[in-house]
């Protein structure tokens, strides 16, 4: 049997990740996608679509599909897959690594934050008109600010409670900076709420608040569990991959499955 590497998916970087992968003689790849969008990006190899059933049916899954290898390229924000993913590997053995990109370098004078529930405390000391670019969950957390003016940017429409002001704006990135600053501009924006998502695709909009001098919260990513391996691009990966699955593993291009 050929190596099987297991991406956990949702991002570019695993998107590219298994690009990469697909288009080298080597092991099967399958990328798993929760499916909280309908109309997902292409992915090269394998994909199947839904969530696990927590750490036991993880678990269930590497064991049945013989994983060798389990790469978590999730958001950096996604902690309960993060924790199971982590777990599952402990379990079963299989190596195990995280594909993180880097968080943004924060300018001093904006407000980092813990939690949602935290900037939505912070918020009304700021301004009156959110640009809430904080993605589609979570969203409740800010239902009980009845005099502050949110605007909303998502690809899907959100699930509710949502701020009772609240514009929605239902687009697919990524975004120049010249539409960053013609969407402050046009809503009035006083305030941006953002998550450290990391990465150049958002980062505009942050590039746009500064040079609007417009105050930021940004809500800082939670920690990885201890001990987890985390690659910061998709070289890294696959480097980590080659030292992970034997040679002796990998199919030859006319045979892999």
């Amino acid at each position: 049997m050929p190596a099987h590497v297991l991406i956990l998916g949702g991002t570019t970087e695993a998107r590219h990740l298994a690009a990469a992968l697909a288009a080298r003689p080597g092991p099967r790849v399958t990328t798993s996608l929760a499916g909280r969008v309908t109309r997902p990006g292409a992915v090269d190899g394998e994909v199947r679509v839904g969530g696990f059933g927590g750490v036991t049916g993880l678990t269930d899954w590497l064991r049945a599909h013989r994983v060798t290898a389990l790469v978590d390229a999730t958001h950096p924000f996604a902690e309960r897959i993060t924790a199971n993913a982590t777990e599952s590997a402990r379990l079963t053995g299989v190596p195990h690594a995280v594909l993180r990109r880097p968080g943004w370098d924060l300018d001093d004078d904006w407000c980092s934050v813990a939690s949602l529930e935290e900037a939505a405390r912070v918020v009304p000391r700021l301004g009156q008109r959110v640009f809430l670019s904080t993605g589609r969950l979570g969203l409740a957390a800010f239902r009980d600010l009845t005099d502050t003016q949110f605007v909303v940017r998502s690809v899907e429409p959100p699930d509710p409670p949502l701020p009772p002001h609240c514009e929605l704006i239902l687009e697919r990135g990524p975004f120049s900076l010249a539409d960053e600053l013609d969407l402050l501009r046009t809503h009035r924006v006083d305030v941006l709420v953002t998550k450290d998502s990391g990465g150049a695709a958002t980062a505009p909009k942050l590039t746009a608040a500064r040079s609007l001098a417009l105050p930021v919260v940004v809500v800082r990513r939670p920690e990885l569990p201890t001990g987890v391996r985390s690659l910061p691009d998709v070289e890294g990966v696959l480097d980590w991959l080659a030292g992970v699955i034997p040679p002796g593993d990998a199919c030859a291009a006319d045979t892999c499955p």
